[in-house]
């Protein structure tokens, strides 16, 4: 436990720590067009920046509570920084699609042990009464990271160049290894403890976790630009999912020596229950900062930029309501009371969004939801993160946070492809039902094509080329109108979800005045 000036710049390490991370799984979405233009990669080759992170994460995260116990805390978590921050420089030299699609799955394997390790380091860092406040301070880096990437990404890139996305994160990791060596300590637990030998080390679990929860993820990833099921490609890799993971809770359930002790879950009713909750609020996180700027930026016309902006107010908003939550469960408010509130309000953004959407629908508009968003998701979080938590002792602890972690992320790689997936379908499906209305048979729309034609020819164009753009028009219409509809669809589905998994909350136990988080409870 740590006091005054070294408690604080431990929380400004990690919190800056989690921001890099998080920022960094969504801040080259907005610069891959960039990047297509200046590696000469195609559609397809580019989505592999993205998916080659996401594969790493969730790779290493969940074995963060062995590698911290094996290597050490401090120089494991020194030494993901370092890994990070040196491929964030070789991605913006990268100088064709693969070298920066390997040093983005390099970067991937130094960012995985931040989140899960920071959260450890937090909870050796406050006594167990403050507890609440320094998971809220880690709360403010999760929430406000993903949504802050794509205003940052496209800042850079309307005023920069796409690899100084990368650069950015090249001073914040060096003053973060710093602040690593010089301040953060490990338990005592840790100092302690020997290193297990290479030939105890669970490789069995090692190898089916990369097999099953990577081809998990890269199905996830890549399913939509595959066309899912219709691709041998995508159908092996879900084959290999399906044998990882089963494989993997085998070995973990059997294994003496796990590299991830999946029994935690079954000492712990609040851990089973906050990981399926985690898997909801990384689904609501993820997909609705997804879908946001596609609809802002495909429909409505606005800049990367601008649509980060629109993000910004309801990120700070969450994230400064983070240190109120976290007075409030101090005080002894129930997280079974709280996390309730949080869906509500969640539903109620998707409600409001579904709503307001329309051709029409300005900055102004989006401006009140975004910030109920914001709030829900400050309810929703820190008391899942709390409850998971709460009773668990030395490794238990360290184990829970890597699991919730790497559930908390897949529920966000289902959302961005459930999401994404049912948008591209509905949008095909929606455009019949309006062209039965649509013929030149009927008086208002030969009415419509005629006008349009007149405007066309008003403005110099030959009489052949002015209808076809007459009916290129009424087709632009039509388009927006069914993208409108469907964007509305997404949004109420999304609340939809969240509504059903609500009585999930009633299976959290109460927990006793004096259960705590242990001290030692660390990686």
């Amino acid at each position: 436990m740590e006091t005054g000036f070294t408690k604080w710049i431990i929380v400004v390490t990690v919190v800056l720590c989690c921001l890099l991370e998080l920022i960094d799984t969504s801040i080259v979405n907005v610069a891959l067009t960039q990047m297509m233009g200046n590696l000469s990669a195609t559609q397809q080759e580019v989505t592999w920046v993205v998916a080659a992170y996401g594969i790493a994460n969730v790779i290493v995260i969940p074995m963060t509570g062995f590698l911290a116990e094996q290597f050490g805390r401090k120089n494991y978590y020194f030494v993901s920084v370092l890994i990070f921050t040196i491929a964030s420089m070789l991605c913006g030299q990268s100088t064709n699609i693969w070298e920066l699609v390997a040093f983005r799955f390099i970067q991937g394997i130094g960012g995985g042990a931040l989140m899960a390790t920071s959260q450890a380091i937090l909870i050796d860092t406050f006594p167990p009464k403050q507890l609440p406040l320094g998971q809220a301070l880690f709360g403010m880096g999760v929430i406000i990271g993903p949504t802050i990437g794509p205003t940052l990404g496209g800042f850079i890139v309307d005023n920069y160049d796409w690899p100084w996305i990368f650069y950015v994160n090249v001073p914040v990791g060096i003053l973060a290894a710093i602040f690593t060596l010089t301040f953060i300590r490990d338990p005592e637990r840790i100092k302690n403890a020997i290193p297990r030998p290479l030939r105890e080390i669970d490789w069995w679990g090692v190898g089916l976790l990369i097999l099953g929860v990577g081809s998990l993820q890269l199905v996830l990833e890549q399913g939509e630009t595959e066309d899912w099921f219709e691709s041998a490609y995508i159908n092996t890799f879900v084959l290999l999912a399906a044998v990882g993971v089963i494989g993997f809770i085998w070995r973990e359930l059997t294994a003496k020596a796990p590299i991830v002790d999946l029994r935690v879950l079954g000492k712990s009713r609040n851990l089973a229950v906050g990981a399926v909750l985690s898997f909801v609020l990384g689904f609501g996180m993820f997909a609705s900062v997804f879908i946001f700027p596609i609809f802002t930026q495909r429909i409505l016309g606005f800049t990367a930029a601008q649509t980060g902006y629109m993000l910004l107010p309801g990120a700070l908003a969450s994230g400064f309501m983070m240190p109120v939550i976290g007075r409030a469960l101090q005080a002894g408010v129930p997280q079974k009371f709280m996390i309730p509130v949080g869906f509500f309000i969640f539903f109620i953004f998707t409600f409001w969004m579904a709503k307001i959407i329309s051709p029409n629908a300005g900055p102004d508009d989006f401006f009140w939801p975004l910030m109920v968003r914001g709030l829900g998701m400050g309810l929703i979080f820190l008391p899942i993160t709390t409850m998971s938590l709460a009773g668990l002792k030395g490794k238990d602890a360290g184990q829970a946070a890597g699991l919730t972690g790497m559930i908390r992320q897949l529920g966000g790689s289902f959302g961005v492809a459930i999401v994404g997936t049912y948008l591209e379908r509905s949008i095909a499906q929606n455009r019949v039902s309006p062209l039965a209305h649509i013929s030149l048979y009927d008086s208002n729309t030969v009415q419509r094509i005629q006008a349009f034609t007149q405007n066309f020819l008003a403005h110099g164009f030959p009489l052949e080329q002015a209808r076809q753009q007459a009916y290129y028009a009424l087709e632009g219409i039509l388009m927006k109108q069914v993208s409108i509809i469907t964007y509305s669809q997404v949004f109420t589905m999304i609340g939809a979800f969240f509504v059903v998994c609500l009585p999930l909350v009633l299976l959290i136990k109460r927990a006793k005045t004096a259960e705590k988080i242990d001290l030692n409870a660390a990686h």
